[in-house]
C-alpha cells in the first residue's frame, strides 16, 4: 500500500475543526475543491460519526467516490474508507488526526493510505499518483483551514497543481 501525507495548522479550536470534518460530513463540497456535491447515502445509518456513508462527485461531473467513517475518536482523529469509484483506486484509506497545539490552534494530519488499480501497472503508476495526491490532499486542507477559520466556502475548482 502507498501512502502520502499532509500537514497544515488552523487558527481554530481543535473542536470546530473536528467538526467540520464530522459533523458536517455530508458538506464536505462546501470546502473540498475537487467536488461539485456530496450527500449522504440512503443507506447511511448515521448523518455523521462511526458509519456515516457519503457520495462525492468531483467537478468534471463525470468520477466520483464513496466513502464509510470506520473509526471516530471524538477530537483526534477520524478514518474514512474509500470503497467504491470511479478513481484508479482498488483500496483506499484517508486517516484524519487531530493536534491541539493551543486554544486557537490545530494541526490536522491527513494520511491516503492507498492500492492503485490494473495490478503491476498501477505499481508502476504508484509514484506518478502519489505526486499528483500530495498537492490535492495539501489543497483539501488549505480549502478547510478558510472554512473552519472564516466559513468561507470554495469555489468549486479543480486541485491546485
Amino acid at each position: 500500500m502507498a501512502e502520502v501525507t499532509v500537514k497544515k495548522i488552523i487558527n481554530a479550536p481543535i473542536e470546530k475543526v473536528f467538526s467540520t470534518w464530522n459533523d458536517e460530513f455530508a458538506d464536505i463540497y462546501k470546502y473540498h475543491p475537487g467536488l461539485s456535491r456530496s450527500y449522504l447515502l440512503d443507506q447511511s445509518p448515521a448523518f455523521a460519526g462511526l458509519g456515516a456513508m457519503r457520495h462525492c462527485v468531483m467537478n468534471d461531473g463525470k468520477n466520483w467516490i464513496r466513502e464509510k467513517v470506520i473509526r471516530v475518536v471524538e477530537n483526534k482523529q477520524i478514518v474514512l474508507d474509500i470503497y467504491e469509484g470511479t478513481m484508479p483506486l482498488k483500496s483506499a484509506v484517508g486517516t484524519f488526526n487531530f493536534t491541539k497545539i493551543n486554544n486557537q490552534k490545530t494541526e490536522v494530519t491527513m494520511i491516503m493510505e492507498f492500492t492503485p488499480k490494473m495490478g503491476l501497472i498501477g505499481k508502476l503508476m504508484t509514484p506518478l499518483m502519489k505526486s499528483k495526491f500530495r498537492p490535492m490532499l495539501q489543497s483539501l486542507l488549505d480549502s478547510n483551514a478558510a472554512y473552519a477559520e472564516s466559513g468561507r466556502q470554495v469555489n468549486q475548482t479543480f486541485f491546485a497543481r
